[in-house]
């Protein structure tokens, strides 16, 4: 497995922003990863990053490290997003794989903590993330609230 930084192999941009676009895109957000994803390519700033996981040549995985995952605790950055594993590849600790990878750049882009949004109970906590509160989203849901630090 290997994991490929967008921001750092922008030859990936195309291929990455299909991928996001397929497992987390709706008519309404389709644009959105195309412009994060072609826009981290030339920031100087740490953030965003936009990851791939490979086995091989093909992508079984994706995961973001950006400012803001559309919740209302816009005061806590950087935010683990997006994270997708294939289904045939589940069950593996994969995930993992890019919450570390995660986890390494908001460190060197100087950061103390990593927050992440989500629905599900128990994942998150296995790789010491803690429950921090509730978070609403701009469309009227609410997600539970992960911080680690770093």
């Amino acid at each position: 497995m290997r994991i490929i930084s967008v921001k750092r192999h922008p030859e990936y941009k195309d291929i990455a922003i299909k991928y996001f676009q397929n497992k987390w895109g709706n008519p309404d957000s389709m644009k959105v990863y195309e412009d994060c994803i072609s826009n981290c390519i030339t920031t100087t700033s740490p953030l965003p990053q936009w990851y791939l996981l490979m086995d091989h040549d093909k992508i079984i995985g994706c995961a973001g490290l950006i400012t803001n995952d559309f919740i209302s605790r816009m005061d806590l950055y950087p935010w683990f997003c997006a994270l997708y594993i294939e289904k045939e590849y589940r069950g593996n600790g994969y995930g993992s794989l890019l919450l570390e990878q995660a986890k390494i750049d908001a460190k060197a882009g100087g950061f103390s903590h990593l927050y992440l949004c989500t629905v599900h109970i128990g994942y998150y906590e296995k790789y010491g993330f803690n429950y921090i509160g509730t978070g609403y989203h701009p469309w009227g849901e609410s997600s539970r609230i992960y911080g680690i630090e770093l």
